[in-house]
């Protein structure tokens, strides 16, 4: 009966998404931005609250400071220490979720919808969100493991190619900074506290509710929430990107294999052209089995188990990158036939066999990239803070579909230009 039952939810749900998603958006009194989708199918009420507070504005030789602000939120807040909110949050039943990316950080709520729970449960979030403490012993142990961390992935071939990849691709821009030993040793509590003033502030943030309320409930909880954050915020963009010049960094390690990362700074996520290289890409690498990428490099020459290609829109250019690793000794053919691929692609394009292949896989995984609470909450909190229409979700099918293969070649050669491709080769001979 119980897995019926979830069955029949999923069923529901999945039907629900592939019927349309309404989206509701107003401006509540505090200035924070809202959306809002009512849904009746379980009794659940999801909250995401998004804040320009991400790693690109954090200051120089500070890298590190977004990710610590944001991580101790919830381990002191008013009157409460992190034992006493770990302990609420398991009494009333709920999950306080959220992270911290290059633009954005975000606190997220998951409870039940009954009013003394959803009370209990919003109580929280306000109070962890506007008045956060952070404890100096708590963060002193928070930096500890952060360091811990750092020392030892600056060991592993794959986080030392990561790292170096963003800062070659993002020279002098702060996407391109990681955080450091001596930049999280120099981390205080003062600057925690100046950095969610300035940056958790109602005007700019962006409230995504998702559930079993109504429109006059979810107006209510947006102004509850937002309207006690500081007075900071507003329209914050990270400074502007500089695409870099086209070179090879060698970079020595005794690893067995190599790990090459190939790409440059690509594209905004407001960019007229997401749509032809979202399908494009699926194509060229972004496919699995069915991309040239691993046709060529893997299939038919064995040059690495796995090798693939994504864009990643940011507020500003985010990176577009090809990635793979191979043995030491064959990394010159495994190059050369990684820029044969790109190379050609971006001259022809995807085959009309490609291109419908494309957009018949990524339509008919729509409904399953959206067929719960969760995962619709994650849609609108990127329309929201990246300001996208509020028919995305409707009109994502027939965008796909309207891709032609010249918007493929055009937007790749206007995007994925060959003087500006930077690779890093981590264990390089």
């Amino acid at each position: 009966m119980k897995q019926l039952i979830t069955f029949l939810l999923a069923f529901i749900a999945s039907a629900q998404a592939l019927a349309g998603v309404k989206i509701e958006h107003w401006t509540a009194p505090s200035g924070a931005e809202v959306y809002f989708i009512e849904t009746r199918v379980i009794p659940i009420l999801d909250v995401q609250i998004d804040f320009a507070a991400g790693g690109a504005f954090v200051p120089a030789g500070k890298s590190g400071l977004a990710g610590l602000t944001r991580s101790l939120l919830e381990a002191g807040a008013g009157d409460m220490d992190e034992e006493k909110i770990s302990g609420r949050v398991v009494d009333l039943g709920a999950r306080l979720g959220g992270g911290v990316d290059s633009d954005r950080a975000s606190l997220s709520l998951r409870t039940l919808s009954s009013r003394t729970e959803r009370e209990g449960a919003l109580d929280l979030m306000r109070t962890v969100l506007s008045a956060p403490t952070f404890p100096q012993s708590v963060l002193e142990r928070e930096k500890g493991r952060s360091i811990a961390g750092i020392r030892e992935a600056e060991t592993r071939p794959d986080a030392i190619a990561g790292k170096r990849f963003a800062a070659a691709i993002y020279p002098g821009h702060p996407y391109g900074a990681s955080a450091t030993v001596d930049s999280v040793g120099a981390i205080t509590r003062e600057d925690l506290a100046a950095f969610h003033r300035r940056h958790y502030g109602a005007k700019g943030a962006v409230v995504s509710i998702i559930g079993d309320v109504s429109r006059v409930e979810a107006e209510a909880i947006a102004q509850r929430l937002t309207e006690a954050l500081p007075a900071g915020g507003g329209n914050l963009v990270p400074p502007e990107v500089k695409k870099p010049l086209r070179g090879t960094i060698r970079i020595a390690h005794p690893a067995a294999q190599s790990h090459i990362h190939i790409g440059l700074p690509a594209i905004r996520r407001s960019d007229a052209d997401y749509f032809p290289l979202l399908v494009g890409n699926y194509t060229l690498g972004g496919g699995g089995f069915v991309s040239r990428l691993m046709k060529e490099v893997r299939e038919k020459r064995g040059y690495a188990y796995s090798v693939y290609s994504y864009f990643a829109p940011r507020k500003l250019e985010g990176p577009f990158e090809i990635g793979l690793q191979t043995k030491r000794e064959q990394v010159p053919e495994a190059l050369k036939v990684v820029d044969e691929v790109l190379t050609d692609y971006i001259a022809k394009g995807p085959t009309p066999q490609e291109l419908a292949a494309a957009k018949k896989n990524m339509v008919d995984g729509l409904a399953l990239r959206m067929d719960s609470n969760a995962k619709l909450l994650g849609y609108l909190s990127a329309i929201g803070f990246y300001g996208l229409p509020l028919t995305y979700l409707d009109e994502f099918p027939a965008k796909v579909k309207a891709v032609t293969a010249e918007q493929v070649k055009a937007a790749f050669a206007r995007h994925v230009k060959a003087e500006n491709l930077v690779t890093v080769i981590v264990a390089a001979d």
